[in-house]
């Protein structure tokens, strides 16, 4: 239990500290994004191989988020989350001074490092500081701000790489950190635990399978390496399956098999991996459609992008209403059957239409990612005690980092499977991309039949909702 009690002054003030700090981290993956091919030319390296950067980043958030329980709970949350803070802001600007590929990726980690605590613990906070019947209206306060980042990032970079140069997308991050270590210094409330033991075998168990299949993943989809991405993933798959036999026997284990008793858990545990496949995919795939494909130059790559984020922001304010009004297993039925359309949509005619259509469809599929990640990140934290909070948090945090790291890795794959495999139906310039959004969507439409395992009133605790429609 947290032997701390927020003030009315730190309630009002966390979902801010968590906004700021999500906002920061969103925008530099957007700008990211659209900064790809550039920073790719000026390092010398090819435009398919730049998702080292992504990959090394999400890795070391897979890696290190498991700790994040553990840590703040031992420690405080009040100074694990400024330390980590001072660490990703450390890290943005090693990123900065980085003169190589390399460089940059070592720089990556260091940063995933301080972001694999920042965001758990500021959430952790929240879930610890409010009742669950507030949890969606405050995540969604906190969030709406944030959503600035993606919307600025995609514009922002596109200025930034044409007119400056690359190295300001980790800059950038230097005074947006001193802001939200300020906040954090005199509001985050600070949290512990009592009598916190650390699963060392566990931890390292856990770490190690989720870097060997990310790892595995990433190798697969360079040429010649595909006997030693399968000894990767398979090593991957045997400690992940000796983690979970572990921890079935283990006294205090990092993740307790107990959770997956948890229905609401288990749906939105394995039923947001394949929604993120496609969803996550497609910030990585377009601006490389546009700019590689179409050859749109980078500042309006990034303005193509705007819609998808703008509408996201816009509709965050509805989620809360929409999830009281048709309840969760409806909504995310439904809205994950449109998601995935609109993603397949987009890799069939993307280059065969005007803009102002391509824009349209970005813009659908922003509002509807809006409630996908609300209905999502809420429904898997619904049913968690004061007891198991803690890890499932963190473990949810760390599903979602592998699913962004798996969508990556995916779409890598299959762009540089179709690079090389002819189709009639596409253009030789855009089809590893089209081929590649049309296979990521089918992967959101598979999400749905896990969807439907949920009861009409799971998640009814989360959105306060005391009636049916």
């Amino acid at each position: 239990m947290a032997n701390s009690i927020a003030s009315d002054r730190s309630k009002a003030v966390l979902p801010w500290i968590l906004g700021v700090t999500i906002f920061m981290q969103m925008l530099e993956t957007t700008i990211l994004n659209t900064a790809l091919p550039t920073m790719a030319k000026d390092l010398g390296e090819s435009p398919l191989q730049m998702q080292s950067t992504i990959i090394s980043y999400a890795l070391t958030l897979a890696i290190c988020t498991p700790l994040s329980g553990i840590i703040s709970d031992k420690f405080g949350t009040k100074y694990t989350f400024i330390i980590s803070l001072f660490v990703f802001t450390l890290g943005s600007l090693f990123c900065a001074l980085s003169m190589n590929l390399t460089q940059l990726n070592l720089a990556r980690v260091l940063q995933g490092v301080g972001g694999a605590l920042s965001i758990p613990v500021a959430r952790l906070s929240i879930f610890k500081t409010y009742p669950k019947s507030d949890i969606l209206r405050i995540m969604n306060y906190a969030i709406t701000p944030a959503l600035i980042g993606p919307m600025l990032g995609p514009i922002l970079g596109g200025y930034l790489v044409q007119y400056l140069s690359w190295h300001w997308v980790f800059l950038i991050n230097l005074p947006i950190g001193l802001i939200c270590l300020s906040l954090a210094i005199f509001f985050m409330p600070d949290y512990k635990a009592d009598n916190v033991k650390m699963d060392y075998v566990g931890y390292v168990l856990f770490a190690a399978s989720i870097s060997l299949l990310i790892l595995g993943l990433q190798f697969i989809s360079r040429q010649n390496n595909e006997v030693f991405s399968m000894m990767l993933l398979c090593l991957g798959l045997l400690l992940l399956v000796s983690y979970w036999i572990y921890a079935y026997y283990s006294t205090s284990p990092l993740y307790s098999v107990e959770l997956f008793k948890i229905r609401t858990f288990v749906v939105g545990i394995f039923g947001g991996i394949l929604a993120r496949l496609g969803i996550a995919s497609i910030p990585f795939v377009v601006p490389l459609l546009l700019q590689v494909g179409m050859g749109y130059t980078p500042e309006l790559s990034g303005w193509m992008l705007v819609p998808l984020a703008l509408a996201n922001l816009i509709n965050k304010p509805m989620v809360t209403t929409i999830m009281r009004w048709y309840g969760y297993k409806t909504v995310l039925i439904i809205n994950t059957l449109l998601i995935s359309i609109l993603i397949m949509v987009m890799g069939f005619v993307a280059p065969h239409v005007h803009a102002a259509v391509l824009i349209g469809l970005l813009f659908a599929l922003g509002f509807c990612n809006s409630i996908q990640f609300s209905a999502m990140n809420t429904l898997t934290i619904a049913d968690l005690t004061d007891e198991n909070v803690s890890s499932g948090n963190s473990l949810m945090l760390v599903v979602q980092q592998a699913s962004l790291t798996l969508a990556i890795a995916f779409a890598a794959i299959f762009m540089n499977i179709f690079a090389h495999v002819p189709m009639a139906y596409f253009d030789h310039k855009t089809e590893p991309f089209q081929a590649t959004m049309i296979i990521m969507g089918l992967f959101t439409l598979f999400s749905t039949l896990v969807f439907v395992i949920l009861k009409g009133t799971d998640g009814d605790n989360m959105a306060n909702r005391t009636f049916k429609r």
